[in-house]
C-alpha cells in the first residue's frame, strides 16, 4: 500500500500566481485544490477584507494558523496560501511540517500589474498601491527566501511554470517527512 502523498503548499506574494498555479498543478497531481483565504472565508462567512476591516490583521493571522494546523485534509492537496500565512514566527516551519512548501516569485512590476483591478486584497485598499506593495515586499522577501525551492512566474507559459512546480514537489516529496506525532 502506498503511503498517501504531502501536501503541496504554494506560498510567495500576493499577485505570484498561486491560485493560478495550483489550480492546474492539482489537476495533474490529481490532488484536491484549496485557496486558503476561501477556505478561511466560507468557515467564516465573510470575506478576508471584512474580516481584517472588523477583527484585524492579528485575528485573521490566527485565522490562517488554524486553517494550517487543522482546516483542511493532511495530504494529497495543493494549497494556495495567502500573501502573508508564511510570514508570522513559526509558520513557515508549521507549513512545511504539513507538506512540500513551493515559493512563486513574481517581480514587482508583475506583481502591480496582476493586482491593478483588485478590491479583494485588504492590504492593498490603500492611497498609494505600489508604494504599499513595495514596502510589503521589501519586508516579506526574506521568510520567502527561506521557503527553499522557488520558482519565478514572470513572462513564462502556465505549462512551464507548472511543469516546474511539479518538478520541485516531486523531488521534495522523496525526502519529506511528516512530524513524528
Amino acid at each position: 500500500m502506498q503511503a498517501p502523498r504531502p501536501n503541496l503548499y504554494l506560498v510567495g506574494f500576493t499577485g505570484a500566481g498561486k491560485s493560478t498555479v495550483g489550480r492546474h498543478a492539482a489537476r495533474e497531481l490529481g490532488f484536491e485544490f484549496i485557496d486558503s483565504d476561501h477556505a478561511i472565508e466560507a468557515a467564516h462567512g465573510k470575506p478576508v477584507a471584512r474580516i481584517f476591516a472588523e477583527e484585524g490583521e492579528p485575528a485573521f493571522r490566527a485565522l490562517e494558523r488554524k486553517f494550517i494546523e487543522s482546516g483542511h485534509p493532511a495530504h494529497g492537496c495543493v494549497v494556495a496560501c495567502g500573501g502573508g500565512l508564511i510570514v508570522p514566527e513559526g509558520m513557515l516551519g508549521l507549513v512545511k511540517s504539513r507538506g512540500v512548501a513551493v515559493c512563486l516569485h513574481a517581480s514587482l512590476a508583475t506583481v502591480l500589474q496582476r493586482t491593478a483591478r483588485t478590491a479583494h486584497r485588504p492590504l492593498l485598499q490603500v492611497e498609494n498601491r505600489e508604494e504599499r506593495l513595495r514596502t510589503l515586499f521589501a519586508a516579506r522577501e526574506e521568510i520567502y527566501r527561506r521557503t527553499g525551492a522557488t520558482v519565478l512566474t514572470d513572462g513564462r507559459p502556465l505549462r512551464e511554470i507548472v511543469a516546474h512546480v511539479l518538478r520541485v514537489y516531486l523531488a521534495e516529496e522523496r525526502a519529506w517527512k511528516p512530524p513524528v506525532a
